[in-house]
């Protein structure tokens, strides 16, 4: 055998290797697939072949713009096919994209704009007013779609009005988003994302999530959101499937667009599985198409997913993760939702994980104590804030902030986070229990369970309460209910009761806009 030849060889798969990016993934992807539809929004459908075209144009125009390698171009918008173009069009032209909540307001946008220095940014036309202010902080401003001047439609199918440069090749572990944590529990962070950990999350997802090119599936959550741009639509597409993008999750459209384009598979947080199943036309609708249904970023409640289970007998997935990990960290399979309904289930692929105490040693399985992951998907750091990216990753490992337990076969339940426990009179309180206990009471369509300072006690249980309509109880009969199924010391000492509980756009509960609201009471 030639060794020099072998060698050879072996450095262009480094090489290779080393140069594989988001854009060249999608690319092969269009090879293989190319008359084949890839997405629809709206009236408008875009082929393999349709989009990896506009996806070239769009990159081309950006970098006429000025837009060099590494500099940052934000996205501000409800979810379209623009919105995922721009995405891949930075990946393509060696930029970094900047997702961008499309709930945030004018000041918390700047913020964004400010502390990542993005030079672009791309919003809805109906923005333009809303972010006058905040515009300021860039060069360069255009629209997602429907927009005049610099719109992303238009830059990606416009003829060049002179000959394009050649694109540049990102290399593996140059970054390729930067995605601002939501803010739930603190301001948010950026989270430095690289093509290589971002390509690592993909395969898990289609690994452990079953994609393939058969999919036909619904694109409803914000594209905004990690878990719905990361863990299904890049990696649908990239396995050659069908996306249908809806603007947004609400539930009449979410069920007539599953059932008149049969679509077979969709992701969305419990508040919208929630929603689907309130719905009171939802037993008229033909859903015998959708073979899978994923739910994540929250806890779904054991009670709603049992009626989800038998109303919409379908095959689930449970995904746990957050932003800094891609977001997919852990995944509980259809099999065994029927033994452990209230588990995260185990590691994907590409993760390991594991659950330790205060000083970062490993506790005994069925122990509680934070979970904390190794992987090549996790972020590089926190975009310029040194000492939280040193913090995240103390003894090695990234501290999620969640606590957990595991077992021995190594399946993972979510306790809480660490700061929704209760310490109330020095005894813990999950807040997680109490609200599963809660909604186990038959009027309760939403709840959320959190910590009032107390004189005595310096914490005590609370907890907002969302009715299902036409249903009534009151503080005294919800707290009756708390104490005949959990310790006393577990139930709430006050009830509060609203039409529904603040949530971001990825339906995520805001307990730090509660405890702000109801603290003073």
């Amino acid at each position: 055998m030639d060794r020099s030849a072998s060698s050879s060889t072996s450095a262009s798969h480094i090489a290779a290797a080393r140069a594989d990016n988001i854009a060249a993934a999608f690319a092969r992807s269009a090879a293989r697939h190319g008359p084949r539809t890839a997405l629809r929004f709206g009236q408008r459908e875009w082929t393999y072949a349709q989009l990896e075209q506009a996806i070239t144009g769009l990159a081309n125009a950006l970098r006429a713009l000025g837009l060099a390698s590494g500099e940052r171009v934000a996205a501000f918008g409800a979810n379209s096919d623009a919105y995922v173009l721009l995405w891949l069009a930075c990946a393509r032209a060696g930029l970094v994209h900047v997702p961008i909540n499309h709930g945030l307001t004018a000041e918390e946008v700047d913020y964004i704009l400010r502390q990542s220095g993005s030079r672009a940014l791309f919003h809805d036309p109906g923005d333009l007013e809303r972010l006058a202010h905040a515009a300021e902080a860039v060069q360069w401003r255009g629209t997602l779609h429907g927009g005049s001047g610099h719109d992303v439609l238009a830059m990606a199918s416009a003829e060049p009005g002179q000959p394009r440069q050649p694109l540049p090749t990102p290399a593996a572990d140059d970054l390729a988003q930067i995605l601002y944590t939501s803010g739930t529990t603190a301001a948010p962070k950026g989270a430095m994302l690289t093509h290589a950990a971002l390509l690592a999350e993909y395969t898990s997802a289609i690994i452990e999530l079953e994609l393939s090119a058969h999919d036909r599936a619904l694109a409803a959550l914000p594209l905004y959101h990690s878990a719905q741009m990361h863990v299904f639509t890049v990696p649908q597409l990239i396995m050659g499937g069908y996306v249908h993008i809806l603007a947004s999750a609400q539930a009449e459209l979410c069920l007539s667009t599953i059932a008149q384009h049969r679509l077979d598979s969709f992701f969305a947080p419990p508040t919208v599985w929630i929603s689907l199943l309130r719905h009171p036309g939802f037993d008229g609708f033909d859903l015998s198409c959708l073979k899978r249904g994923y739910y994540g970023a929250s806890i779904m409640p054991v009670p709603v997913l049992e009626e989800l289970a038998r109303r919409l007998p379908v095959r689930l997935f449970n995904c746990y993760g957050q932003s800094e990990i891609g977001p997919l960290a852990t995944v509980l399979r259809p099999e065994d939702h029927a033994q452990r309904p209230a588990s995260a289930g185990r590691p994907v692929f590409n993760v390991q994980t594991r659950v330790v105490d205060a000083d970062g040693q490993p506790v005994a399985p069925g122990e509680q104590g934070e979970i904390v992951h190794r992987s090549p998907q996790l972020l590089r750091g926190y975009w310029d804030k040194p000492e939280e990216t040193a913090e995240a990753f103390a003894g090695g490992w990234f501290h999620t902030g969640d606590l957990g337990v595991m077992d021995a076969e190594g399946y993972l339940t979510i306790v809480d986070r660490v700061k929704d426990v209760i310490n109330s009179g020095g005894i813990v309180v999950s807040s997680r229990e109490v609200e599963e206990c809660l909604y186990r009471h038959p009027a309760v369509a939403e709840v959320a369970v959190f910590a009032l300072p107390d004189p005595r006690l310096v914490e005590a249980v609370a907890a907002v309460v969302a009715l299902k309509d036409g249903m009534h109880a009151d503080e005294a009969e919800l707290i009756a209910h708390a104490r005949a199924h959990l310790a006393h010391f577990k139930a709430p000492r006050r009830v509060f009761f609203r039409d529904g509980l603040p949530r971001n756009g990825s339906g995520k509960l805001l307990k730090r806009e509660l405890r702000q609201e109801y603290g003073q009471r």
